[in-house]
């Protein structure tokens, strides 16, 4: 789905500004939601659905919704990013077991790559600038993006 890699990509990198514009229009005194309010907890969902069976940029699709909904540092929308992709995986993992055939050796690749990905990406994360990390993240997220629109 090039489409939402695209959009993701898009929200990322206007993360700072997203968020600026959303401060300003929220009234003076007026109640923050610090969950994300519905549409967040309606973006993760449907994130989560098209992850767990797709998983291309669910990262980066993740960290766009939470990175314009709340109010919280990039390096901890990332950890909490990379938690709720391995939970959705896991998921999405064990439905597999039983519903679908797949290649075992696939699987073993796909699974060391993720877990070797999640721990260097957490301890080198958190060392980041807010600014540092998510060029990485636009970066990556534009290679996966063209990865998709070539294959």
């Amino acid at each position: 789905m090039p489409v939402l890699v695209s959009l993701a990509l898009v929200l990322v990198a206007c993360q700072p500004l997203i968020s600026k514009w959303v401060r300003r229009r929220r009234p003076a005194g007026g109640p923050v939601r610090r969950d994300g309010g519905p549409l967040l907890f309606t973006g993760l969902t449907l994130a989560s659905v098209y992850g767990g069976y797709f998983s291309a940029a669910q990262g980066i699709i993740y960290v766009s919704l939470m990175g314009m909904l709340l109010d919280d540092t990039l390096q901890r929308l990332n950890a909490v990013k990379n938690v709720l992709a391995a939970v959705v995986n896991t998921v999405a993992a064990v439905l597999f077991l039983f519903f679908a055939e797949f290649d075992w050796t696939a699987v073993l690749l796909i699974a060391v790559g993720s877990a070797l990905g999640g721990l260097i990406g957490a301890r080198t994360g958190r060392r980041f600038s807010p600014a540092v990390l998510r060029t990485l993240i636009v970066s990556v997220g534009t290679v996966a993006l063209v990865h998709l629109v070539l294959h």
